[in-house]
């Protein structure tokens, strides 16, 4: 009896990446340099021009990040934005924002049904579809995928190369992938190690030791990577000393030296060496992990793990650690869970065993499910800085004129500039009739020229005479209500509140000059 079509599966990525994105529109300050680059590209055009206008000249960021992926996601978001315009469907900046996200989850979606699709080719179809089921029950890849990282503009390039790397060719019985395939897969890794995320260049002795062991010939990958790196290194030096008018500039090459040569990264924290493994994979993977090791019964799985692990090993050498820095290793986990998987129901067909198996895999995915419906809805309520912004437009009439300072908190949860409904310039929505001033500068000392503030401070706290328009509850922790408390059923129909503490956050305040 033929399963349910290739197409559900995929239709089952893009839905579960939007479901996130839609309840959690917001962004936070790692995704704002990426994010406001492209409202910037879209807004501005690329013409000198144009760029003197853009954020990054007044908030550069601690090193300078790459405008390729901006330039890419804001190029294709301008005829999306008409049609969707054309269409009815777009009423402001911020439904921009959310188009510019759809268009980046729709790439690395893309790619990720693409691997599923290898996947089901290399070890049947029952894998792909427990890739499927794994991977959008988890929280962290299907919350991110929109979200523009930079780790996320490399991911759909890694997805791609892991699944070169996953093809067996022709030949089914073949258990290496053709040199070709190879070859392609290293020049993806380094031009989004040269470009994007410079962390995976430490995926290149996995990678090496991969080649090797399928019969490419040393000077042949030394040659693809050079050659690689080299066409990457003059697009990002061409596009990057353009955006950021400095001469040469690799925005990749001073984060490693100020993140690793200087050792900068560390003042963000130091893990132990352990961390990746003990930690921050585990919370990636929540059930798969303990399906991945049953995977490594295939020697197929070990090849496909053999160059991430090396990666995971050798990165954990630096001290400062975030799950980000490993997001790339995701996908090829999963597989080797939906493998273990597949393994685990074939070993045990009938009996006692049959049973235990399948309960296990069930248990292990709700599992996947809880963690991930609370971890969601505690990310969709802490973007407080977005919420504010709403709030301050929802309060005050368009034509108002209108001077808001917006302080670090809100700036860091979700006040991007295409927060900015009534900012200039609107490109292709109606211009404003009395466009606002919008003011992010860090350290002010006298507030009296500002109309209105977004503040972490309530009105008695601010210098001058201030009345509160609004105030927005945030996150303010998490709690664990006394067992006695979890029996009532209206606590069970109030779980999330019941759990979730949320506290006011930002004020909004009027200047009563």
């Amino acid at each position: 009896m033929p399963g349910p079509p290739e197409s559900l599966f995929d239709f089952i990525f893009f839905l579960v990446a939007g479901i996130h994105l839609f309840l959690a529109p917001f962004t936070k300050v790692e995704e704002s340099f990426n994010l406001h680059a492209t409202h910037d590209v879209f807004m501005y055009g690329v013409l000198p021009e144009g760029l003197k206008h853009y954020d990054h000249f007044d908030f550069p960021g601690v090193v300078p990040r790459s405008f390729i992926g901006s330039l890419l996601l804001g190029g294709a978001l301008y005829p999306a934005a008409i049609v969707g315009n054309a269409l009815g469907l777009l009423h402001s900046k911020l439904g921009v924002q959310i188009l510019a996200r759809l268009l980046l989850a729709a790439v690395n979606v893309t790619t990720l049904c693409i691997l599923r699709r290898a996947t089901s080719r290399r070890f049947g179809r029952t894998s792909g579809l427990m890739f499927t089921v794994l991977s959008c029950s988890q929280f962290h890849v299907p919350f991110w995928l929109s979200r523009t990282l930079p780790n996320m503009f490399a991911f759909p390039l890694v997805n791609i190369a892991s699944t070169l790397l996953l093809e067996k060719g022709e030949n089914p019985s073949a258990r290496k992938a053709p040199t070709g395939n190879y070859e392609t897969a290293l020049a993806l890794i380094v031009v989004a190690a040269t470009i994007f995320r410079a962390e995976l260049v430490l995926l290149l002795p996995g990678l090496l030791i991969e080649g090797l062991w399928r019969g490419v010939s040393p000077p042949r990958i030394i040659l693809t990577g050079a050659i690689s790196g080299v066409v990457a290194l003059a697009a990002t030096v061409t596009v990057d000393s353009y955006f950021w008018q400095q001469w040469p500039m690799w925005p990749e090459f001073q984060g490693i030296w100020f993140n690793v040569y200087e050792g900068k990264s560390e003042d963000w924290g130091v893990s132990p060496m352990h961390a990746y493994f003990s930690e921050h994979l585990p919370k990636l993977l929540l059930g798969s992990l303990p399906l991945s090791l049953i995977g490594l019964a295939d020697t197929g799985v070990i090849s496909l793990l053999q160059p991430w692990i090396a990666y995971l090993s050798l990165i954990s050498l630096l001290g400062h650690k975030e799950w980000r820095f490993i997001v790339y290793a995701v996908p090829i986990f999963n597989i080797a869970a939906a493998r273990g998987a597949q393994i685990m129901l074939r070993s045990a067909r009938s009996g006692i065993l049959s049973v235990v198996a399948r309960l296990a895999l069930v248990g292990l995915v709700l599992g996947n499910l809880l963690a991930t419906g609370l971890l969601t809805y505690l990310s969709s309520v802490n973007y407080p800085g977005g919420n504010a912004m709403l709030a301050l437009h929802a309060a005050l009439p368009a034509v108002s004129k209108v001077h808001v300072h917006i302080d670090n908190l809100a700036a860091q949860t979700g006040a991007s500039l295409f927060t900015q409904l009534y900012g200039e310039p609107s490109g292709i929505l109606p211009h404003p009739l009395v466009p606002w001033e919008y003011n992010k500068t860090e350290v002010v000392v006298d507030y009296a020229p500002f109309s209105h503030v977004i503040t972490e401070r309530p009105a008695s706290a601010l210098p001058g005479n201030w009345a509160e328009v609004a105030s927005v509850r945030a996150l303010a922790g998490v709690q664990v209500p006394r067992p006695g408390k979890l029996l009532e059923m209206g606590t069970w129909r109030e779980l999330p509140r019941t759990l979730v503490r949320l506290e006011p956050r930002l004020w909004i305040l009027q200047n009563r000059w």
